[in-house]
């Protein structure tokens, strides 16, 4: 009882320490692939945003020129100097070719007033030619300072977009008027779109002046400044409203959870600043689900690893506990065995007779257990043959078969006075017979994992010896079969008697597949191809079950009631020790089963 009391403590004590060490694990392991999944996150969302902010520098130094450019053209300054409708022609057709080639939206020229002279939009009912614009920022800060950049929508287009303005100067360093390029962004925000990442432009003052959702345009990643929102009230135009702030806001590092539109921790946040313009570029990447897929896979894997440790540590302690049970048995045994010689010794001097007969049963005990293990041994022995026993009788069951029927033969010609039939059917039964014991020899050799020795074999030669076996069946099913015999003198390299095991067990399947088939046929060919020969038997029964398909050369699998699931095993090693290949091939009907040996040089 006491013992029984100690294991059940231990088993206790042993369960609460791997729960507790399972809990730990998981635990654990959850919080690194969480870590680690999501540095991974925040490592590819910096690679996605210093892409694309590679791509924006370069959209804007490409489209920054061009006001630069144009400053110095003579014409323009011409007609900024002396406004004339020629050379406002002249200037229209320049701008637009300039706008289709460099992409722009527009280009257009102010004189000193901010009235628009020409413009590459000339040709379209919302052209801004005659326009005023003295208003706009780009066209007094450009006059100011000689050069500005502002992002708004157009007043007449109403599109999003950023206006790059240069002062037209004289010779004299009078200025003359104001050069203006808008460059729209609707093609950088669908390819950014198209990644599937949230990515958006903040300018100085984080006002969203880029953005792949366009409902953030406009809107602020920060509160604005009281200047800010005066500045934006003077030159807002009708119908306009001060942005409101959008709806999320960034540490740097990650995304905390202001709206119900983008739920906290579901994505890596990246920044790059983009140079010369105060410019900053966010993208937001996805990271949510993957980083919960790492975790519940660092999970599981975690539990799976505690469970498979606790598994073992159980089987050493219980281990443990039965050499512990049987050390206490055995000293308790020695203790007896202690007690019980001193009262044997006791009783030696005057019971001599007792203790010899005592002597005498002993050695009986010891014989009878002598006798109970060879009883053992010989029981694991037909164990052992019972295991086989069910290989050996689907191996033996055909040639029996075939045996049977030619002794059926063989009474029936003797009756008829047929000497002759019932000699080649008593022979035929005797070459069987033998063929009972190569089957069984082959089969023993197979479980030892033997290999005969391959030599030269005769196609026909094997073909015909294992229709011997089956002619009688297909005669009697009424099975149709359809031979083409291989070239005089093909050799492969195996051995007979397994090769014929081989195709006899084929035969055999096709024959059983066809029960209950109208006009059932059996094809047999061989095909010749480079230093490869192919025996193909096919049949036109219902063919090989899905379910067992995959699983038709795995020991004990079949789709027959009474089948033992070998015959395909056992002739597919066979094959293969031939140095072959032994398969199912897919066929529009039945099934056709294909063995590839070497040829015989």
């Amino acid at each position: 009882m006491l013992g029984a009391a100690s294991s059940l403590t231990q088993w206790r004590l042993f369960g609460a320490v791997w729960i507790l060490v399972a809990i730990g694990v998981v635990l654990t392991s959850g919080e690194l692939a969480r870590r680690d999944a999501r540095e991974s996150a925040e490592r590819q969302a910096a690679t996605a945003s210093a892409l694309h902010a590679a791509v924006l520098r370069s959209e804007l130094e490409r489209h920054r020129s061009l006001p630069m450019v144009l400053a110095q053209d003579p014409d323009l300054a011409a007609l900024l100097s002396r406004p004339d409708p020629s050379k406002a022609a002249l200037l229209n057709r320049k701008f637009e070719f300039l706008a289709k080639d460099v992409r722009a939206a527009a280009i257009y020229a102010l004189d000193a007033d901010g009235r628009t002279l020409a413009a590459s939009n000339w040709r379209l009912p919302t052209s801004f030619v005659g326009s005023s614009y003295r208003f706009r920022p780009y066209y007094f800060d450009a006059m100011r300072n000689g050069q500005a950049a502002f992002f708004a929508l157009g007043t007449v287009s109403g599109r999003p977009g950023l206006y790059l303005s240069r002062r037209v100067d004289d010779r004299s360093g009078r200025p003359l008027g104001v050069i203006v390029a808008k460059v729209e962004f609707d093609a950088l925000e669908a390819d950014w779109r198209a990644s599937g990442e949230p990515t958006y432009v903040t300018d100085a003052d984080g006002v969203v002046v880029i953005t792949t959702v366009p409902a953030w345009r406009f809107r602020t990643a920060r509160p604005l400044s009281a200047d800010l929102r005066q500045r934006l009230a003077a030159t807002q135009t009708a119908g306009s409203t001060i942005p409101a702030p959008l709806p999320f806001d960034t540490d740097g590092t990650a995304l905390v959870r202001v709206s119900s539109d983008i739920p906290a921790g579901m994505y890596a946040v990246a920044s790059d600043p983009i140079p010369d313009t105060g410019w900053q570029l966010n993208l937001l990447a996805p990271s949510g689900e993957a980083i919960s897929r790492a975790v519940a896979l660092a999970r599981w894997l975690g539990a799976l690893t505690v469970a498979l440790l606790a598994a073992l540590t159980g089987i050493l302690l219980r281990r443990r506990q039965r050499a512990r049970a049987r050390a206490t048995e055995a000293e308790q045994a020695r203790i007896e065995l202690e007690r019980q010689i001193d009262l044997r010794t006791a009783e030696l001097r005057s019971t001599n007779d007792q203790l010899s007969h005592e002597i005498e049963e002993r050695r009986r005990l010891e014989t009878v257990r002598h006798d109970l293990q060879d009883e053992l041994i010989q029981a694991n022995k037909l164990a052992t043959l019972g295991q086989i026993a069910a290989g050996v009788a689907h191996e033996i069951n055909q040639p029996i078969a075939a045996i049977r029927t030619h002794a059926d033969s063989a009474a029936v010609q003797l009756q008829r006075d047929d000497s002759v039939g019932a000699l080649r059917s008593l022979a035929n039964i005797d070459r069987l017979t033998e063929r009972v014991g190569v089957i069984t020899d082959e089969l023993r050799a197979f479980s030892r994992k033997t290999r005969s020795e391959t030599l030269a074999v005769g196609v026909d030669g094997a073909i015909d010896g294992a229709l011997l076996l089956v002619a009688g069946r297909l005669r009697e099913k009424g099975i149709v079969l359809e031979r083409r015999r291989a070239a005089a003198g093909l050799a492969v390299r195996a051995e007979r008697n397994r090769l014929e095991q081989v195709v006899l067990n084929l035969l055999q399947n096709a024959v059983e597949a066809l029960d209950g088939v109208a006009d059932p046929v059996v094809s047999l060919g061989v095909e010749v191809k480079g230093k490869h020969v192919t025996i193909r038997v096919t049949d036109n029964g219902p063919g090989v079950a899905p379910t067992v398909r995959d699983r038709l050369f795995t020991p004990f699998t079949t789709d027959k009631p009474d089948g033992l699931g070998l015959g395909l095993v056992i002739s597919r090693d066979i094959v293969a020790a031939f140095g072959g290949e032994l398969s199912l091939e897919p066929s529009a009907t039945g099934a056709r089963f294909a063995i590839r040996l070497a040829k015989a040089s």
